[in-house]
């Protein structure tokens, strides 16, 4: 699923004792950013928007959810804006769920 710029892909799969409840992956592709700094602070804003939402994901002892955050524009977005988009793709996510 998609909230433009972000695309969040993910998977449930069966849980074993002692492993984290998500696995994040995030993706800032060089083809939009050929500067690493750009691609570095897209990263940054993606991972603390997680952290700060991440409450959002159930802690379901029995699925571990594995999530891919992939960039998909060549803009540079407001950190307020990527946090409202990730928050919307979680809650998305539950929702199918």
């Amino acid at each position: 699923m998609s909230a433009f710029p972000i695309r969040l892909v993910f998977l449930s799969i069966p849980r074993d004792e002692g492993e984290p409840r998500a696995k994040i992956l995030v993706s800032v592709p060089k083809r939009y950013f050929k500067q690493a700094v750009k691609r570095n602070r897209v990263k940054r804003q993606i991972r603390e928007a997680y952290r700060k939402h991440k409450q959002l994901i159930p802690d379901d002892s029995k699925h571990q959810m594995l999530m891919a955050f992939i960039w998909m524009d060549s803009r540079l977005y407001d950190t307020s804006e990527v946090e409202r988009r990730i928050t919307n793709l979680l809650q998305r996510m539950i929702e199918r769920l």
